[in-house]
């Protein structure tokens, strides 16, 4: 079978969308079918990161089997479009604000009313795939949980890990917190090359000896043996829970909003709220007061695993994709 991923990336829509999709795509590939991207050249758009994982990009539509869309520009009107193109289109959707032509739509978010929030959305006769055990996982991560150690609770390892644009810069009033409060022994900092602050972090990481790292296919591993990680909302969330590590996070788009306060309730993350109220002087006493959360974290880390187990595998999301070419 022929794919085409619909997907951008930018450093204002960040990396989320392609990262997820090279999961998608990758898994493909290694079950024998063809993979193309289609992408827009903007700034910081990863068009060269798709390619050097050996994907084609194209501009345009052509004639294929599967469209896959993961954009939230996207909706029915431009799906019945390319209706001729296709036989069939598949949607990952985490917001359920406009409608959609689809045949099947995935959306591993946890909100209120997530399983319903789509029966209007789209047609009768489509799949829908919701709820975290259809996370989409990369193997990194499958790996990391099937051989997790156990943790005390106690915060000697942290990871910093905004997204890979970055948005708000909020990596920046991190280690600006981190330099005012040195109480851990290993400190992982993470950004994407769409960073426009990469260069600077990089510099700072250097002088107060954390570890940078940029644009990495091995963040399961980092947060695998994180102890804490100050994060922001997203699929990033997820994917701590899913390896059980107890973590932050920061709402840096309004579309992260209710599903970051609906993961807070479940007691998954620690929500710091809306980026313009999160201060340097927030992650300090954050920082702060780590020390005192062993208990916090444990229970954090158990329920992280436990909303992520996945019944049907942890490729059930890939089972319905390729049923739906059948």
């Amino acid at each position: 079978m022929n794919f085409i991923i619909r997907t951008d990336a930018s450093a204002k829509i960040g990396s989320g969308h392609v990262m997820r999709c090279l999961t998608i795509a990758i898994e493909l590939r290694e079950n024998g079918h063809e993979v193309t991207f289609w992408m827009k050249e903007l700034v910081g758009d990863m068009r060269e990161f798709v390619q050097s994982k050996g994907f084609s990009i194209i501009t345009e539509m052509e004639n294929t089997d599967i469209c896959i869309i993961d954009h939230y520009d996207i909706d029915i009107k431009w799906e019945r479009k390319i209706r001729p193109f296709v036989k069939k289109i598949v949607v990952i959707d985490d917001l359920a604000n406009r409608k959609h032509d689809c045949d099947l739509l995935l959306d591993q978010n946890v909100v209120p009313n997530f399983e319903h929030r789509y029966d209007d959305l789209v047609p009768v006769h489509c799949e829908k795939l919701l709820g975290p055990r259809f996370l989409m996982m990369r193997e990194e991560f499958i790996r990391e949980r099937k051989n997790l150690s156990y943790k005390t609770g106690g915060v000697n390892r942290i990871l910093i890990f905004m997204g890979g644009s970055d948005p708000t810069s909020e990596t920046l009033k991190i280690i600006s917190a981190l330099t005012q409060h040195q109480s851990f022994s290993y400190v992982d900092v993470v950004v994407g090359n769409s960073n426009p602050h990469k260069t600077k972090i990089e510099g700072i990481c250097m002088k107060e000896g954390y570890h940078f790292h940029c644009q990495i296919d091995y963040l399961a591993s980092l947060m695998a043996k994180a102890d804490f990680s100050i994060g922001a909302g997203g699929s990033a969330t997820w994917e701590r829970c899913f390896v059980g590590l107890p973590s932050s996070s920061t709402i840096v788009a309004e579309n992260q909003r209710i599903s970051t306060e609906t993961a807070e309730k479940l007691g998954v993350i620690w929500n710091l709220g809306w980026h313009e109220q999160v201060t340097v002087d927030t992650y300090k006493d954050l920082l702060r007061s780590l020390k005192d959360k062993k208990e916090l974290l444990i229970n954090m880390r158990k329920a992280g695993l436990k909303l992520t187990e996945q019944s049907g595998g942890a490729k059930s999301w890939l089972d319905a994709i390729l049923e739906v070419t059948k």
